[in-house]
Parts: C-alpha cells; structure tokens; sequence
C-alpha cells in the first residue's frame, strides 16, 4: 500500500447530523434484513471501515475472527478512530461515532477521507446499536484507548489505558449481535471469505486475515495482481481468447477508474461493478458508461480494419458482450448510492468518465495486440449471425404460441383460468409422474408439462441450438413470453436484462422475453428426489437464470417439495419432508405395532390423490421460492459454471470439496 504522512483526521472532521433513535426500531432501514444476511452485513459495515482505512493509504492489514461465543473481532492497523473531544458533541470523537447516527469522517471537503465506501456515516454506529455489546480498542498517540457499549449506549466513560507498547496504531471492535433482533447468530464463514478476497482484490496490497474459532478455519486474502488476479479467478474454468487480461487505469477530474476484461469462447456475460469497493450489485452510471464504451470501441476497431461486412450492421451491446467476464472499479470523492446497502451508483458524471477510460485503453490495445483484437472481433461476428438465427428460430415458435393464435404443445394439459396471477404450471419429471400430476391436479389453475428426459445444457450451446430443442421449444412456446436468447442473460451484477442502468442499453432482451405474455405466475419445478432429479432441477435453473432472469426477480420461479417419507401405523400416516422429520415421527411411533417406513424416489411412485395431498394442494404444500438476491449473493453463475461448464477438473474439485457434506447418496 503506499505511505502517506498522517493527515489531519481529528475530532473536528467528524461532523454529527442526526441522532440513534430509529436504528433499533426499524433494522431492515440500514442493513436490509435480519437475517443471516442482515447479521453479515454487521461485519461488513465494520470491516468497510477498515478497507476505507486502506483505501487512504494507511492500514495494510485487517484481520477479522469469529470467536466461539458468538462474537466477532475486526483489528487493523490504521491510524485509529480520533479520541480527543468532539467540538460540536463535547463527547469523545469515538463516542461520537459509535453512538450518533451520520457522524462520520467521510462528509465534505475537509473530512478525514478522500475516498470512503462508508458515504453515509452510519455504519458502525448501527452495528453498535444492533449488538447488545461491544468493545472498541484504539491504538492512537502511542496509547490504548477501550470504551464497551451496550445497545448502542456507552457502559462507560473512554478509558486510557496507558502506553499500548510500540509504535503501531489501529482500531479493534468486537461485538455480540443482538440475539433479540437477529432472527440468527450463525456467521457463514464462506460467506465472509468471499466478501474479504473480494475486498483484497479490490486494493492490491491490502491483507484480509479471517479466522473461524469455532471450526478451526482460517484464510489470508492477498493480490498484488489486483483486478487482474480477479478475473483471472473469474475465468478459471473457462478457455479464453487473450491470455492476459485487458487492463485499463485511468485517473480524470480526480475519479480513478480501473478495468480489467478478458473473453472467454462461452456465451455468457459476468460483470462485476464496484463503486468505492462497494459491490454495485444493481450497476450504475459505470456500468452505463462500461457498455457504450465497449461497443463504440469495437465498431471503430471492427470498421477501420473492414473486419465487419455491409450486411451486417454494426455488432450491438450484446454481441460484443457475450463470453466476457469483467470487473469495474471505479474510486470518487462523493459517491451517489442509492439507499444504505449502496445498490447502484447514481454520479451523472462517472457515466462519461468510464466510457472515456474504457475507450481510450481498450482502443490501444486493440492496436497493440492484433491478433487477440481479430479473434474478439471474429467471436462477436459469430454472435451478431446466432442472434439473427435466434431472431427467427424465436419468431417461429411466438408464432406457435397459443398468444398468437397457434397450438400449445400436445403434451401440456393447461387451466381453465386464462388470469396468470392465478395461475400455475407444474414442470413434472416423466410422462409417469406427469400422468400422477394431471389427475391429481386442480384443472381450475393448475397445468401440467410432463418433460422428458433431461433438457439441453444452456450453458454449452450457442442461442439458435436452444430453441430447436424439442423439450425447450415446447417449454417456450407454453409459457408464452419468449426467451431472451439473442443476449447473455444474468449476469453476476445481477442486472440481468440490464434494466434500470439508462442509456441505450437499458431495453436489452425486452424484444425477446415479454413479461406481459407470461401464462403463469408460479412456475414449478417438481423432479425426482434422487441424483437425475437434481440434475434435471439444476439444467431449468440454469435454463431460467440464463434466459428468463426476470422470472427470478419477480419470484415467479418454486421448487416443489414432495414428501421423502411416508410412516403408516395402521389407518393413520403422516408424511416427512425431511429426514430430521422421519426421526421425529418415527420417535413417536417406536411403542407401536405395525409401524411402516416407505422412501420415496421417483414421483411416480406416489397415486394422484397422494401427489395432490402432499404436493400440489395450496393448503398444504410446502415450496421453495427461487430467490434472486440469494442467488445473486450464491454468485450463482459460478456455481452454474462449475456444475455444467466444460471444465471437468473444475466440476471433479467442486464434488471433492462438498464430498463430506452429501447425506443420501442415490448410487
């Protein structure tokens, strides 16, 4: 990191705004929930502050342990939070910051930070008010400082303790989140490393320590290779068309911008943006700013050296996007978020500052290396002539939709009702278990497409081999909104059909998938309970996250929970969803004669009154709703990648590595 002489960070660059009161009352308002993501997001509001630290060129090292009693610790090595009297407050600056909401080192001209993720000021005074204690150590003028708080409230008065010993200087905060607000206490340790390596790719340099005392695990997070190394770790899996990264740093009207993109010969697109090292996971004015620069950059490039043909036209925002995987970090003074989780970066100005960045490097790259230019321009040539044959593969089958006066497929037995809030359809593993569901069901609301065998891997084929899938096809044209297969689908900044960034490329897809046409408002995923069954649940994921990410948003999307267990006990039974459940029936049970235990498998396997009881009666039935801020949080696509790429040694890794966590193994 580089070292700068100590600033004048003193109590007068904390300014006070408003007081603590709603915090407590109203959690969700500052931290997004209060569950485990809500409980994560604890750490993170502690840990940015430390990464601002970073950010400033005065801390190198963040160490960050999770402690058996349910606490956590977060020591750097920066200059310490101020602990000389506030001018406005009379309290302590660290007093000040701890318990005052908006009080902060990061507002104005003359603050503390140049750059700060932490923008709003509230951070660690809201996870103070949310843990029902804390401790904060400060290592300043070659003295310990320790203050405790309870609930947000100081126990008692700042204590010097005396020299700290040695010359270093830093904060350390340990809370215990209130279990009272927090729906749970369970830190994800997987969770925290993969917000940490994404910090410490962020500012190269920076060491991330994480340790997990409960189960003995622990990780370092260091990249001198910065963003680079990051989309190296992106691109693991996949064969890509230039072996380095492209990488551009630029620094206009005191905004930096850093980018690095590499192609990879796979169809979708993953771009990650970061706003002050903040995951703008609803992109932005960079993201905007990204896009036109990219695509004014390879028509310029593709023009001038005649590597497009008349007919074609020039390559769109999403032939020049697909198979390329790419980070954005952009560093400002005076960030614009939208909202405390810090979504969407809003500055006007950072739309034209990227476009400039990105098209001043890319094009000088593109003259530098040739070659790599010519086989980036060839693969979104071959994407500009597939989207066309998707154009008219997609046209054919709205055609055939039932919307536009055509059939429906033979094999879809459909509902009465014709209001799609109303309705349902059931996506059944075989034409057994389908022929179960159409008998069982409720015809008023409920249809029913039985899908044969398992459908296409998405990932592995190019738009116009989708839709002359026959299960797929059949799929499309029942749900009746069209696929967006003419762009990439999600992407892990979860901006799926890129809507709400503005600029020309705001309408992606929205010529291809209609939500307005959507038959069914839930949609069902109902497989066997055994390996084909979640192989078969894993491709439609895959299938709707990559062509139909606004089915997702809208939660549109369920997974059907059938029983595992039927016990019967002579005229009565009940049925168990999962084995702790079997235990506690079977428990129940252990004095009685006659007791039977029957494992479901296959859906089949179950009568239609059965199936309709245990499945598919609203009154009873459990689901699972595909959640897309839990998949966006998953990084979903990488699981996708690693579970249906085309590296086997990735997919074999992934296998090792949960190999002890597999309970029932269907072999």
């Amino acid at each position: 990191m580089e070292e700068r002489p100590n600033s004048s960070y003193t109590a007068r660059d904390i300014q006070v705004l408003e007081g603590l009161e709603a915090v407590r009352r109203r959690p969700g308002m500052y931290i997004g929930s209060t569950d485990q993501r809500g409980l994560h997001h604890l750490v993170y509001e502690i840990v940015d502050n430390s990464v601002d630290e970073a950010m400033a060129g005065y801390c190198t090292r963040v160490a960050v342990t999770i402690l058996k009693d349910g606490k956590v610790r977060v020591e750097d090595n920066g200059r310490g939070i101020p602990v000389d009297k506030h001018p406005q407050t009379g309290l302590s600056a660290l007093e000040t910051v701890m318990t005052i909401l908006h009080a902060g080192g990061k507002f104005g001209e003359g603050g503390g930070y140049k750059v700060s993720g932490g923008l709003h000021g509230v951070g660690a005074s809201v996870v103070n008010a949310l843990s029902s204690w804390m401790r904060v150590e400060v290592r300043r003028n070659g003295h310990l400082y320790i203050q405790d708080y309870a609930y947000g409230k100081p126990v008692g008065p700042l204590k010097d303790m005396g020299p700290a010993g040695g010359d270093g200087t830093g904060t350390t905060t340990t809370f215990l989140a209130d279990g009272g607000i927090f729906k749970t206490l369970d830190y994800d340790f997987d969770t925290l490393a993969e917000r940490f390596r994404e910090a410490a790719y962020l500012n190269k340099g920076l060491e991330i320590y994480l340790r997990d005392e409960r189960g003995d695990r622990e990780s370092t997070f260091y990249f001198e290779g910065g963003i680079v190394s990051f989309v190296r770790q992106m691109n693991r899996a996949q064969d890509t068309l230039h072996s380095r990264p492209v990488y551009v740093s630029r620094v206009i009207d005191s905004t930096s911008v850093e980018i690095a993109l590499q192609y990879n010969t796979g169809f979708t697109e993953e771009i990650l943006t970061f706003a002050n090292c903040i995951n703008t996971v609803d992109g932005g004015t960079h993201l905007t700013g990204f896009r036109a620069g990219l695509t004014r950059s390879l028509n310029d490039y593709a023009r001038k050296y005649k590597l497009l043909k008349d007919d074609l036209g020039n390559l769109s925002g999403e032939d020049v996007r697909e198979g390329l995987v790419t980070v954005i970090s952009v560093k400002l003074h005076d960030p614009q978020f939208e909202g405390q989780t810090k979504g969407k970066l809003g500055n006007a100005e950072v739309k034209g500052i990227v476009e400039t960045s990105l098209s001043d490097g890319l094009t000088q790259w593109l003259e530098e290396h040739p070659q790599d230019a010519r086989r980036i321009i060839d693969k979104c040539v071959t994407t500009a002539r597939a989207r066309e044959a998707a154009r008219k593969a997609r046209d054919l089958v709205i055609r055939k939709s039932a919307l536009e006066g055509g059939t429906l497929p033979g094999k879809l037995a459909d509902c009465s009702e014709r209001d799609p809030s109303k309705c349902e359809i059931y996506l059944v593993e075989g034409e057994s278990a389908g022929g179960s569901a159409k008998m069982g069901r409720d015809r008023r609301f409920q249809a029913i497409l039985p899908l044969k065998g398992k459908i296409l891997n998405v990932l592995k084929a190019p738009a116009d081999k989708i839709l002359a899938h026959e299960e797929i096809r059949a799929l499309v044209i029942a749900l009746g909104a069209g696929a967006a297969l003419s762009g990439n689908g999600a992407t892990s900044n979860g901006n799926g059909n890129g809507n709400g960034n503005g600029g020309e490329e705001s309408a992606k897809s929205s010529d291809s998938f209609n939500q307005a046409k959507l038959r069914y408002h839930r949609i069902i995923i109902m497989t066997d309970a055994d390996v084909d069954g979640a192989h078969i649940r894993t491709l439609l994921l895959t299938f709707f996250f990559r062509t139909m990410p606004e089915l997702i948003k809208q939660g549109y999307l369920y997974i059907a929970q059938p029983p595992l267990y039927r016990v019967a006990a002579g005229k009565e039974h009940w049925w168990a969803y999962s084995d702790q459940q079997k235990d506690e029936v079977m428990a129940r049970l252990e004095n009685k004669r006659g007791v039977s235990l029957q494992r479901y498998k296959g859906l089949g396997e179950m009568n239609p009154e059965q199936l309709w009881e245990t499945t598919m009666n609203p009154e009873k039935r459990t689901m699972l709703q595909v959640n897309w801020d839990m998949a966006r949080e998953a990084d979903i696509s990488k699981t996708f990648l690693d579970l249906m790429g085309e590296d086997v040694a990735q997919r074999k890794l992934f296998i090792e590595e949960r190999a002890q966590q597999v309970k029932n193994l269907d072999v």
